[in-house]
């Protein structure tokens, strides 16, 4: 295998030996790549090199990836501190939340990032080690790559957090981003223990009944550009109280709309919080769009066919429509 990261493998290895308290950082309305890249890493640490680490995220889990975790933690609590460690990792889309947990780089402290985003655009820290490749699936084939060139052993456990990631990313290998090397590792880690209709079963075929509702009421405003070729929705702060929706229930929704015959791409407009409007892009490989593009106009980021952002203000009716304000 290639491994176009040696040198960075090499010395992330070398951090982890070295580091006694290790923080793992999860992206805001955290995913299964980046939970599932995560809890790898924390399980290699904890099992296999002694050490001590957890795993924090700016935001509450989505029902479905507390019940794939079982008893494991994350931590959510402005309480930890941040001090007393010694190596600081954050995994996938690390500009999402990423410097919400990590204000700053403390001295003799070490900061990886893991992403497989075209930039990494931190504004406040520098990290030591870096990796960035759109090239990879996600972030769990970059640690499928990291523990293969160390020829490090993948326990079931891991296995099964790394194939988490990696079906996730790339919709259960329905995404451009599915390359025969994503099925040879889905492969190994089967091989390995990871159970594919575990991970189907609690991922992508339970939904709720309240999830279900969502999505048909934002299908139900679907519009199409033709100017464009976008299709467009929105789902207000009153939407998600009325029918208990949760930001993974929106992320399902740009996925679906994104499989409509004739569009370049598709994104939903969501109501966070108090004054913030969330776009969540969607394309695929063959219609030929960039959705990354229309992020970074909107100071967003991600990848060419999955891209955000977040934006001040709220969803207000104008006429017969909405619009941003």
């Amino acid at each position: 295998m290639d491994f176009g990261f040696a040198k960075e493998f090499t010395e992330i290895k070398k951090e982890l030996e070295k580091s006694k308290d290790v923080l793992i950082v999860a992206h805001s309305a955290p995913d299964g790549d980046t939970i599932g890249s995560s809890f790898a890493l924390k399980e290699y640490l904890v099992s296999g090199l002694g050490k001590n680490a957890i795993v924090i995220c700016p935001d509450s889990l989505p029902q479905y990836l507390k019940d794939f975790l079982g008893s494991e933690n994350v931590e959510i609590s402005e309480n930890i501190n941040r001090k007393k460690f010694d190596l600081v990792i954050g995994c996938d889309a690390v500009e999402r939340g990423f410097e919400k947990i990590v204000a700053k780089k403390e001295n003799n402290q070490k900061i990886i990032l893991l992403d497989h985003h075209t930039t990494l655009r931190m504004k406040k820290i520098k990290p030591d080690i870096a990796i960035s490749d759109e090239r990879y699936s996600s972030v769990c084939e970059i640690l499928f790559d990291f523990f293969d060139f160390h020829r490090i052993e993948m326990s079931r456990k891991i296995a099964e957090y790394l194939l988490l990631g990696v079906l996730g990313d790339t919709g259960i290998f329905q995404h451009a981003n599915t390359t025969p090397k994503v099925m040879e590792i889905a492969a190994n880690l089967m091989r390995r223990g990871a159970s594919l209709s575990k991970i189907i079963r609690l991922v992508f075929k339970n939904k709720r009944l309240e999830t279900l509702k969502l999505w048909g009421r934002a299908m139900e405003r679907a519009e199409i550009n033709p100017k464009t070729g976008a299709i467009v929705s929105y789902v207000t702060k009153q939407d998600l109280e009325d029918l208990r929706g949760d930001a993974e229930d929106i992320s399902g929704v740009a996925e679906i709309l994104n499989t409509v015959s004739g569009t370049k791409f598709s994104l939903v407009l969501s109501e966070r919080g108090e004054n913030r409007v969330k776009g969540s892009l969607r394309s695929e490989e063959y219609k030929d769009t960039d959705v990354s593009e229309i992020a970074r106009l909107l100071r967003g980021g991600g990848h060419r066919l999955s891209s955000g952002f977040e934006i001040k203000g709220k969803l207000v009716k104008d006429g017969n429509g909405w619009k941003v304000e």
